[in-house]
C-alpha cells in the first residue's frame, strides 16, 4: 500500500522523516541496511528519484551512511542517533508549547495536560 503524504512539506522530507523515526524507534538498528531505492520506491509509490533525494537528506545529517555498491547502512555512530533523537524531540516539544500558546495555555497548564496523559 503507497503511503500516504500531505502537501504542506516536500514528499521527500516526509520520507526522509519517516526513515528517520524508524531509524530513531529502533526499527532500523546501528549498523544494519535499509532497504534499496528500487525497494522504497515502490513501497511509498513514488518516483526512485524522490527516494534518492531522502537517502541524501539522512546521509547529509549522518544518520545513515552509503557502501559503495553494497547499500546503504544505519550509522553505528550512536552519538550520531542521539542528537538526532534529542533534535527531533526538542522540535515536537517547541510544536507543542506554540500550539498550547495559540489556546493561551500557559507552559505550566500544559505541563498539567502531560502530567495527566501519563496517568
Amino acid at each position: 500500500m503507497a503511503w500516504k503524504f500531505t502537501s504542506d512539506k516536500p514528499v521527500y522530507l516526509q520520507i526522509a522523516d519517516r526513515l528517520t523515526k524508524s531509524v530513531l524507534s529502533g526499527e532500523y538498528k546501528p549498523g544494519e541496511q535499509i532497504p534499496s531505492v528500487r525497494q522504497l520506491a515502490l513501497e511509498a509509490a513514488v518516483n526512485p528519484n524522490t527516494i534518492q533525494h531522502a537517502f541524501t537528506e539522512l546521509e547529509n545529517n549522518g544518520l545513515i551512511i552509503s557502501k559503495n555498491t553494497v547499500g546503504r547502512f544505519v550509522t553505528d555512530d550512536e552519538a550520531i542517533i542521539e542528537e538526532c533523537r534529542n533534535d527531533l524531540a526538542q522540535s515536537i516539544v517547541k510544536d507543542f508549547m506554540k500550539n498550547m500558546a495559540q489556546l493561551s495555555i500557559t507552559p505550566e497548564q500544559a505541563l498539567k495536560y502531560i502530567e495527566e496523559e501519563k496517568r
